[in-house]
């Protein structure tokens, strides 16, 4: 099995300066912002994403 991916950028800055942080599993830090952050999988959906329909017929129910 291969190793698990990679985020492309931080989630507060945006920048695409990650390195791995010492706090272990999912630990990321930003060297631009300063800030570290985790990432963890929560699980799977049970019915998976499904949009509402609009009661008069039309897709665009957003």
């Amino acid at each position: 099995m291969s190793e698990r991916a990679a985020p492309f950028y931080c989630p507060y800055c945006g920048d695409e300066d990650l390195r791995p942080n010492e706090e272990g599993h999912g630990a990321w830090e930003c060297a631009a912002c300063n800030r570290a952050f985790r990432l963890s999988f929560l699980g799977l959906l049970a019915k998976g994403l499904a949009r509402p329909v609009a009661a008069d017929g039309d897709d665009d129910a957003r």
